[in-house]
């Protein structure tokens, strides 16, 4: 056996069973289709990624706010414990 290609039924013992090595999903497709039809949309997402997410943090502040919250209690509706 060593030394000979695989074939038939061999071939697929040694493959692997989750492997598809020619396989693109629909939306892989329609992805790269736009990306290549638009090429603009990428520095659009980037740009989009800055303006929602990539916020300067305020330490001193976060510090203060955090400093500054009240413990909940373990029960919500009951604004006073009861004495007895």
């Amino acid at each position: 056996m060593a030394g000979f290609p695989l074939t038939g039924a061999l071939r697929l013992l040694a493959m692997s069973i989750f492997g598809r090595p020619h396989y693109t999903s629909d939306t892989t497709q329609f992805i790269d289709q736009l990306k290549s039809s638009r090429p603009e949309i990428e520095q659009g997402q980037l740009e989009g990624r800055s303006l929602l997410w990539d916020k300067q943090v305020d330490r001193d502040l976060l510090a203060q706010a955090q400093a500054a919250r009240v413990p909940q209690q373990p029960y919500v509706y009951q604004t006073q414990p009861d004495p007895h």
